[in-house]
C-alpha cells in the first residue's frame, strides 16, 4: 500500500478533474438541448405505465425514449471530445505514479526486452549487466512473442539500472526500488504514441528494439485503512465532486 501522501494527492487531483470537467460540459455541451432529451425520457417512460395495456402506444413510447436517448447522448459529443485526450493523457500519467510501486530489497522481477515483428531472434544474443541490480538468471529466449526474459532481484533499497547488450548497441533501462517515490516507468518505449502511455524516462533510439520493461508490483492507495486500486478512488472522488457542485457551473445530470 502507497503512504497516505499519495492518497492526498491523487485526492486533490480528482477534485481539480472533477471541476475540470463540470467547466468543460458547461462550457461545451448543448444544455437546452439535454433538458428538453431528458424530459422527454421521462416523458416516455411514465407512458410505460400510463399505457401498460395498449401495445400500439408503448411500441411507440420505446421509439421516442431511443430516439431521445440518442439526442441526449449526441449533447453530451462536443464535451466529450474535447475532454477524450487530456483525460487519456491524465490517465497514463496518473497509473506511472499511483499503479505500481518499487521493488522492495531482495524482491525480483522480470525485464523483459521486447522486439518488433521482422527481427530475426534467432541472430540475436543478448545480454543483460545490472547496476545495483542483481541478473539472477541467463536470458529467457520466447521466439513467438519476439522477446527475451530475465529474473532480476533488488540488491538495496536505492534504485539502479540494467544496460541490455545487443548486437554491438546498449540501452539502459532504470529498475525502481526502496520507498515510493514519483514515477514508476514501467517501459522504456521506441514509438512516440507508447511512450505517451509510458511516461518517466526517454525513448529507445529506433531500431528492431520495441521496448524494455520490469514487472514492477501493483500499487494500491489507503482509503480509510483499506487499500483501493487508484482508479476507483480517483472516479468516486471525482463524481462526488462534480454532484456536489453541479449548480455552481450550472451542469445538470
Amino acid at each position: 500500500m502507497l503512504p497516505a501522501a499519495y492518497t492526498w494527492s491523487l485526492t486533490a487531483i480528482a477534485i481539480a478533474a472533477g471541476l475540470a470537467m463540470l467547466w468543460v460540459l458547461g462550457r461545451f455541451s448543448n444544455a437546452e438541448q439535454a433538458a428538453l432529451a431528458k424530459r422527454k425520457i421521462r416523458a416516455n417512460l411514465y407512458a410505460f405505465r400510463l399505457y401498460a395495456d395498449e401495445p400500439a402506444l408503448i411500441f411507440r413510447a420505446q421509439k421516442q425514449l431511443l430516439f431521445w436517448n440518442a439526442r441526449y447522448l449526441a449533447s453530451m459529443l462536443r464535451p466529450t471530445a474535447v475532454l477524450l485526450v487530456p483525460a487519456t493523457l491524465l490517465m497514463f500519467g496518473l497509473d506511472a505514479v499511483y499503479g505500481h510501486r518499487p521493488l522492495s530489497l531482495g524482491e525480483s522481477a522480470i525485464v523483459t526486452a521486447q522486439f518488433s515483428g521482422g527481427t530475426d531472434m534467432g541472430s540475436l544474443v543478448p545480454t543483460l549487466e545490472g547496476r545495483g541490480i542483481a541478473v539472477e538468471t541467463p536470458c529467457v529466449r520466447i521466439p513467438s512473442e519476439r522477446q527475451f526474459c530475465w529474473r532480476v532481484r533488488a540488491m538495496g533499497a536505492t534504485s539502479g539500472s540494467v544496460i541490455l547488450r545487443v548486437a554491438g548497441v546498449s540501452f539502459s533501462k532504470s529498475v525502481r526500488a526502496g520507498a515510493p517515490s514519483g514515477v514508476v516507468a514501467e517501459r522504456r518505449v521506441t514509438s512516440l504514441f507508447e511512450w505517451l502511455r509510458y511516461p518517466g524516462e526517454p525513448r529507445l533510439p529506433s531500431g528492431p528494439l520495441r521496448w524494455i520493461g520490469v514487472s514492477y508490483p501493483g500499487a494500491t492507495v489507503d482509503v480509510f485503512g483499506f487499500g483501493a486500486h487508484w482508479l476507483l478512488w480517483f472516479v468516486g472522488v471525482s463524481l462526488l465532486t462534480m454532484l456536489l457542485a453541479r449548480k455552481r457551473f450550472g451542469v445538470t445530470f
